[in-house]
C-alpha cells in the first residue's frame, strides 16, 4: 500500500477514495460491457469476460494517464483520477438529462427523421455536458481545471465571444 500511495502521490488516507471509486467504476463498466455480449448468459463466462475487460481497460486507462500526465497541469497524480471520474459522470449525466428533455419537447424517432433526431439529441446533450462538466468539476474540487478546459472547448466551437 505504501508503494501505491507513493506512486499516486497520496498524502492522506481520504485521497484513497478516488482510486477506489475509479476501480469500482471500471469494474462496473466492464461488467455492463460483458453483459452486452451475446454469449455471456452463463455467469462464469460473464465473470471471465468482466475480468478480461477490466485488465484490458485498466491498461488503456493507465496509458491515458501517462499520456495526459504532462499535458494536464495538476498538483498530484491522484487528481487525474478525479478528473477522469468527473468526465465519466458528466457524460452519463448529460444523456440522462437529454433523453427526458427531448421527450418533454415532444421529439421522438417516430415523428422526426432519425438523422435529425440524433443531431438534436447530440446538441441538447452537448449543451448539458458543458454545464455539468463545470458543475461536477466544482463538486469534485477541480473547478479551475474544468473552467479552463471549458473555455478552451468554447473557443474551439467558435463561441469565445461569450467568455468576455
Amino acid at each position: 500500500m505504501k508503494k501505491f500511495k507513493e506512486n499516486w502521490e497520496i498524502q492522506h488516507n481520504w485521497q484513497l477514495l478516488f482510486p477506489a471509486l475509479g476501480i469500482i467504476g471500471l469494474i462496473y463498466s466492464c461488467f455492463r460491457l460483458a453483459s452486452l455480449l451475446p454469449f455471456s448468459e452463463n455467469i462464469l463466462i460473464q465473470t471471465l469476460l468482466t475480468i478480461i475487460l477490466f485488465f484490458l481497460l485498466l491498461k488503456i486507462t493507465l496509458w491515458f494517464f501517462k499520456k495526459l500526465e504532462n499535458r494536464w497541469v495538476v498538483t498530484y497524480k491522484w487528481e487525474m483520477i478525479r478528473i477522469f471520474i468527473v468526465f465519466a459522470i458528466t457524460g452519463s449525466s448529460s444523456i440522462f438529462i437529454g433523453r427526458p428533455l427531448i421527450k418533454l419537447i415532444g421529439i421522438t424517432k417516430e415523428n422526426l427523421n432519425p438523422l435529425l433526431y440524433w443531431i438534436l439529441f447530440a446538441i441538447i446533450g452537448l449543451v448539458f455536458y458543458q454545464i455539468l462538466l463545470v458543475t461536477y468539476g466544482w463538486l469534485f474540487g477541480q473547478f479551475k481545471f474544468f473552467w479552463e478546459f471549458e473555455k478552451k472547448m468554447l473557443r474551439r466551437f467558435g463561441l469565445s465571444r461569450f467568455l468576455d
